[in-house]
């Protein structure tokens, strides 16, 4: 396999995304007087300045602002919002030569940038230790041929979050928290009102709906690709996964579409009362903190089907740099004093991503030490004992078997398709694709 197509001839270094997307004298924080916008390094991603939860942008200011205290090269903070940038806004920009300088992607959409040649290998700038430091589980799908390209600053994995009150007032508590596939199916019936919805799955087509979906698939020993490289989608535990979401939906307990932002958006659909359960994030625990602080909630594993063993899975953003950007080296220096070095500060910084400014597992054996007693306190100690030790990694896959694999949900969840039907549509696309593949390995 080669590892790195041919890049676009028509990238230019040193322009920015012009329009609605052009940095903004509040994106400057912390850049200094006298600087221009496009002297600077332009960072982008969906947390600040003045982002929607103001512990993350504060975050991301403090960082930024803190680093272009002590260094020559300047970072401007660029915030886009979440439903934008995980939209079309980023890999637009980058197919016209405008991409950002330093931007966040998930390990969904690794392979996009990797085999497009836009990322920035960082190895050279980070010590062996602090490579070490990453559980090779974590890094992993961050890395080609043993060189990493981003830089992780937090895991955060599936759950399900429900509300106190709702169960209250159905006679329900902690101990009613169903444990099955079928129990969860029924108590979403049952907590179905005709205000309210028993259960939320994602139900927008995208990277985060097949992040969610893939623990399902797992729990019944499903994958998506063999040991041999060709396509293993069209089996028994993807039929039913693919029946899960249909089932949620068609029976009634479950809507054809959130509220707010989607389905990782927990403050306007479990905290307004909107549904009872929700199949969400961690970061759900630090939204509702900050969007609904008076809002009782409560938190379980995912349920497996019959036979199954419970896995979720764990993803997370990470600092990436652009290789055509206007300074490279220095964007890398940024990342990794940012998130990857061994200094205290770097290590601290982890920590008070996951632990304050979002509610999260840290992606670094260093930052669980170092913040141990907030991960055995709640709202973190139900992940860090009970959910966190089945989490796998999130797969990276090329968008074309993103887009395979979403169509199969969609077909099935508002479609109306057959699970078995759509499950060797899929598989027969993915053996198709895998055929002609040549950039680097699926994880």
């Amino acid at each position: 396999m080669t590892n790195h197509p041919n890049v676009s001839p028509g990238w230019n270094r040193r322009t920015i995304l012009k329009g609605g997307a052009a940095l903004t004298a509040g994106s400057l924080i912390g850049v200094g007087k006298g600087l221009a916008a496009g002297d600077a390094l332009s960072f982008w991603q969906f947390y600040g300045p003045n982002g929607a939860v103001p512990s993350q942008s504060k975050w991301y200011e403090d960082t930024v602002a803190a680093w272009n205290a002590n260094h020559d090269a300047k970072i401007a903070l660029e915030y886009i919002p979440t439903g934008e940038y995980g939209g079309t806004k980023l890999p637009t920009a980058f197919a016209s030569g405008e991409g950002p300088d330093i931007f966040i992607i998930s390990p969904g959409d690794f392979l996009r940038y990797y085999n497009g040649g836009v990322l920035y290998d960082l190895t050279p700038h980070m010590e062996a230790a602090a490579i070490a430091d990453f559980p090779d589980a974590v890094l992993a799908n961050r890395k080609v041929d043993g060189k990493v390209y981003g830089i992780p600053q937090e895991v955060g994995c599936m759950a399900m979050y429900y509300s106190v009150d709702a169960f209250d007032k159905a006679g329900l508590n902690e101990n009613d928290v169903p444990k099955t596939w079928d129990a969860m199916l029924e108590l979403g019936k049952k907590l179905t009102t005709t205000d309210r919805f028993g259960l939320l799955f994602d139900t927008s087509p995208g990277y985060y709906q097949n992040f969610t979906w893939y623990p399902f698939l797992w729990q019944g020993g499903g994958e998506f690709q063999g040991a041999d490289g060709k396509s293993a989608f069209n089996s028994p535990a993807t039929i039913a996964a693919l029946k899960l979401f249909k089932d949620a939906v068609e029976s009634g307990a479950a809507p054809r579409k959130p509220l707010g932002g989607g389905g990782w958006d927990i403050v306007p659909n479990l905290g307004s009362g909107f549904c009872a359960m929700q199949n969400i994030g961690m970061w759900g625990s630090s939204d509702l903190a900050n969007g609904a602080p008076d809002f009782k909630y409560g938190v379980f594993k995912c349920p497996i089907p019959t036979g199954g063993k419970y896995v979720t899975v764990g993803g997370g953003w990470a600092f990436a740099v652009n290789a055509k950007g206007k300074n490279p080296a220095a964007a890398a220096e940024f990342c990794v004093w940012a998130l990857g070095s061994m200094d205290k500060d770097s290590i601290d910084r982890v920590v008070n991503w996951c632990t304050v400014a979002k509610s999260a597992m840290p992606p670094r054996n260093s930052a669980f030490e170092a913040g141990k007693e907030a991960f055995y306190k709640e709202p973190l100690k139900v992940f860090t004992e009970d959910i966190f030790p089945g989490t796998r990694a999130e797969p990276r896959v090329p968008p074309e078997i993103n887009k395979i694999i979403s169509d199969a949900i969609q077909s099935c969840q508002l479609g109306g398709g057959d699970p078995a039907e759509q499950a060797k549509i899929a598989s027969d696309a993915f053996d198709a694709y895998l055929a002609t593949y040549t950039g680097a390995p699926l994880l």
